[in-house]
């Protein structure tokens, strides 16, 4: 499993299991014991759901819970999660994902080794529509003004905040938070709502919304060393500025050798770091606040056209 293929081994809305050609989803658990295998099947498409397309997943889930295959225990399935190269670990920390393909079909496991959880959900895919869908899902999700000039773009499944540009202090008029997903490269889904990008644009100009993107390439805090004051930062992502972290007692450079300690303590690359940095003093929306603009070692590419970013 791979890019952004994870995205579709959960459910996603009645648009995009249409595009992708979502057959159904195989959901199973081994039982008590975990040498069992309970399973339900949940159908989408029963036009797709052809005696072929039943014979490729039989053939697929039977082959994996032979003895020795990954879907024949609990245990069998924890080794395979934990240990082997071919598979995706999620942010959650429990889930890990496999990708099979047929000639005609494509398979995405979401696997769950631990017992009291389902074990396995099989997403079944047409797998030539599959892959068209995340070919021009690649170029991300485009945002505009409502003169069509284009802002910023953020991948496939990453968040927005829409935000008023007045200050409001009540919970009803708090920034509202949105996955956003790739439909077409005229419209997005963002939450339950589905948008051409234009009448976007409209709407929030409209009622003086501001989009913040909420980049999953960047972490959701890092340290900076903000050297007109001495001392040391802390950015959180889709906020501008920064707060004090009351850790910087030393001379500069001693402060800035402690944040880049700390920045790869937790796991933030160069690249991030001045993207985060960008993003907290310029924007979000900015091209420098997207770390695909930068070198491993952070240094900024200098983009192909200027109205553009270096994608």
């Amino acid at each position: 499993m791979k890019g952004k293929e994870w995205l579709y081994t959960y459910r996603n809305s009645q648009q995009i299991s249409s595009q992708t050609g979502l057959i159904g989803y195989l959901r199973a658990d081994m039982g008590t014991l975990g040498t069992e295998f309970f399973s339900t099947w949940n159908g989408f498409r029963d036009d797709l759901n052809t005696d072929d397309f039943k014979k490729d997943i039989d053939t697929v889930i039977n082959s994996f819970r032979e003895k020795g295959g990954f879907l024949s225990n609990r245990d069998q399935l924890e080794d395979f999660c934990i240990n082997s190269d071919n598979v995706f670990a999620y942010n959650t920390g429990v889930d890990y994902g496999v990708r099979v393909n047929t000639k005609e079909y494509a398979f995405l496991m979401r696997l769950n080794p631990y017992k009291g959880n389902y074990n396995l959900y099989c997403y079944c895919y047409k797998k030539g529509w599959l892959d068209s869908h995340l070919e021009k899902a690649e170029k991300g999700i485009r945002f505009i003004d409502s003169h069509y000039n284009e802002k910023f773009r953020i991948e496939d499944g990453d968040e927005i905040i829409i935000k008023s540009t007045e200050e409001k202090d009540t919970v009803r008029d708090a920034p509202a938070r949105y996955v956003c997903r790739y439909i077409d490269d005229y419209h997005f889904e963002y939450g339950i709502n589905l948008r051409h990008i234009c009448e976007f644009a409209e709407l929030c100009e409209r009622t003086g919304n501001i989009v913040i993107p909420l980049r999953a390439s960047l972490p959701n805090q890092c340290y900076v060393f903000v050297q007109s004051e001495n001392k040391i930062g802390i950015i959180n992502k889709g906020e501008m500025g920064y707060t004090d972290s009351k850790s910087g007692n030393g001379r500069p450079s001693e402060n800035r050798r402690l944040v880049d300690e700390m920045n790869r303590n937790i796991g933030v690359s160069p690249a991030q770091y001045e993207a985060m940095k960008a993003g907290s003093m310029f924007g979000w929306h900015t091209p420098a606040a997207d770390p695909k603009n930068y070198t491993e070692k952070g240094t900024p590419i200098k983009p192909k056209n200027r109205s553009h970013d270096a994608r």
